[in-house]
């Protein structure tokens, strides 16, 4: 699918937010009978791209890849149409087929040759399902045996991907070229690598693919070739190649960042005239009949339409008199440009305001703090409508990306674009959430504890060996109330999902963390998604004062004891180098969708007394 005839061909379809999260550029989709890898964004086009508005997560990616980044962008809709001829089968994501190589289906065969070589066939056809390579080869039944990718790749900790190298491996570091057929097959029924064999049959020479994974891999494989396959390019790379099984989840991390839309206004046309300035500041110094005249004709019109062409014309009037063209200007609310690289700070500030919201995109009521937390927890915030916007702007591969993406080292971290991008893909979900507020005396107090001074101690411990085993500088440790405030939120999502309907994955965190001058200790848990304009209020429901004291009890009382306890509590996060300490599958990790950190930095024991009896947890 890399010619532009192959790329009309429709192979599958994905959600805006997978290309984000899951599937995005770079990575490798599985579909029913071939494997595919969504190109960079050189390759995109863009007639069906909406941009969308979100000024500071716009200033966050200049501030990375560049002041040439001019706009944010969904990926490409298709209109419903029901001919599968039509032109939106044309439009969309493109991708190649990746891995290259193929294998045959037949167990009789198993042939393993590039896709190029003129052994397969493509089926091309418009439906995912049936969209297929066949071998030539005549299979069980006389018909031609489906081609399906080859099972390993090559991946390095600089981004890199790769074919797998069948005839260097197969016949030890040499590569005879044409003329040696290849097969791939399996002796036994465990899966197993040591079962796993590559064959010759020209010279005869097989080897088992055990010796291209761990120890023995850095003898037996090439030195890596710096490929981006998504980009067409290769680079000079000293790191070492590793081999991965096909659709391994350390084959890719995003690199997204997310932000919350803010009110920039009190009343909602105001909000919206802002939120649309860049195309109405033109509008604002013609005369009034011209003005609202060329109003309807502006590509924002749909999102204005519903306050009327007189609202509307009145809001970009008090704007333009505002003499300010950055927003919050004329006592409007918002965040200042200061404000646009400290993502979280516009943030918490919106949600511990004291006073309610009622805009489309952002809607707070505060709540009263249940009886019996009021010495810890001292604000809780409804959100009964919020809009999430998230940028993807690079990937890493074999390691996740720091707690921080904006922090992770540049050579890690694989480009979207051979060349400086212009813009940046994003996905928006809307959803509800609830907000909760610590006490920061609380705080303090705790965090001056001897106890937990001594446990502190151990965690940055182990922080610093593992940002050691990686070759990263010392520092970026995030603060005992992180861990703190991180852990709690696990806790309760955990509790949360038993209640409010949606699973434990469909809950997402954002935990405000900081001291200094203005010092932050607050949670934000929420539900988004993309197909509609709000969800049902079952997650809000359970932040009223008479729901949400029970749920925190309930919550802290589970996270006192785990099954794997007393292996989990005593764990010593220093032995292997670990970022959490009181912490497993069966406690408190969460799933990739929901955790913000990646189940990094999470310890029971500074929420609750645990059996290891540490008397350094919060709530003891």
């Amino acid at each position: 699918m890399s010619d532009p005839q192959q790329r009309q061909l429709r192979v599958g379809a994905l959600r805006p937010n997978q290309l984000l999260h899951t599937y995005g550029i770079g990575s490798v989709a599985d579909l029913p009978s071939l494997s595919v890898m969504p190109l960079g964004l050189d390759h995109w086009e863009l007639a069906r791209a909406t941009v969308i508005t979100e000024d500071r997560l716009l200033a966050a990616m200049r501030a990375k890849l560049g002041n040439q980044v001019q706009a944010l962008r969904l990926p490409p809709h298709l209109p419903e149409t029901s001919d599968p001829y039509a032109e939106w089968a044309r439009i969309g994501v493109p991708v190649a087929l990746f891995p290259s190589w193929l294998r045959c289906s037949d167990t009789r065969c198993n042939r393993l040759a590039p896709a190029e070589s003129g052994l397969f066939e493509l089926i091309s056809t418009h439906l995912p399902d049936k969209v297929r390579y066949v071998h030539t080869c005549r299979g069980n039944g006389g018909g031609r045996p489906t081609a399906v990718p080859a099972r390993f790749v090559l991946a390095c900790g600089n981004g890199h991907l790769d074919d797998f190298p069948w005839s260097y491996f197969a016949h030890r570091g040499s590569d005879p070229g044409a003329g040696h057929p290849l097969q791939l097959s399996e002796r036994g029924s465990t899966g197993e690598t040591t079962n796993i064999f590559v064959t010759c049959n020209q010279c005869s020479t097989h080897r088992p693919m055990s010796e291209a994974i761990g120890a023995l891999a850095e003898r037996n494989l090439p030195a890596c070739r710096g490929r981006h396959p998504h980009l067409g390019t290769y680079e000079p790379c000293d790191a070492p190649p590793r081999t991965l099984a096909l659709g391994a989840t350390n084959s890719w991390f995003a690199m997204q960042v997310p932000v919350f839309s803010l009110p920039k206004a009190e009343h909602p046309v105001d909000h919206a005239v802002d939120e649309f300035w860049a195309t109405l500041s033109v509008l604002a110094s013609l005369p009034s009949e011209t003005g609202k005249a060329i109003l309807p004709t502006q590509t924002c019109w749909p999102e204005l339409e519903p306050y009327g062409v007189d609202k509307v014309w009145a809001a970009i009037q008090r704007r333009h008199d505002a003499g300010d063209d950055s927003p919050g200007a004329g006592g409007r609310l918002g965040s200042s440009d200061d404000d646009h690289l400290d993502l979280r700070l516009p943030e918490w500030r919106a949600f511990t305001a004291g006073t309610g919201a009622e805009l489309p995109d952002f809607t707070t009521r505060p709540e009263r703090v249940p009886a019996g937390h009021r010495h810890w927890l001292s604000q809780v915030v409804l959100v009964p409508r919020l809009r999430r916007v998230a940028a993807l702007y690079g990937f890493t591969r074999i390691d996740a990306p720091e707690r921080d993406v904006l922090d992770t080292p540049d050579r890690r971290r694989a480009p979207l674009s051979a060349e400086p991008p212009t813009w940046v893909p994003c996905a928006e979900t809307r959803g509800e959430g609830i907000f909760l507020r610590f006490a920061e005396d609380r705080i303090v107090e705790w965090e001056h504890d001897p106890e937990v001074k001594a446990r502190e101690h151990l965690l940055i411990q182990a922080h610093e060996k593992w940002r050691a085993q990686r070759q990263l500088p010392p520092g970026c440790w995030p603060g005992l109330r992180y861990l703190l405030l991180h852990t709690f939120a696990h806790t309760l999502i955990r509790e949360l999902a038993l209640e409010c309907g949606y699973s434990a994955s469909g809950i997402g965190e954002r935990v405000y963390a900081r001291t200094g001058e203005v010092p932050m200790a607050g949670v934000l848990l929420y539900t988004a998604a993309p197909d509609s304009e709000g969800t049902l209020g079952g997650l809000v429901s359970l932040g009223r004062a008479d729901r949400l004291g029970p749920l925190i009890e309930r919550a802290l009382d589970g996270a006192r004891l785990c099954s794997s306890d007393p292996l989990c509590a005593e764990h010593d996060p220093t032995v292997h180098g670990r970022l959490a300490g009181a912490a497993c599958h069966a406690c408190l990790y969460a799933a990739e969708t929901s955790c913000e950190g990646g189940n990094h930095y999470l310890d029971r024991s500074l929420l609750v007394d645990t059996l290891a009896d540490n008397e350094c947890g919060f709530f003891r």
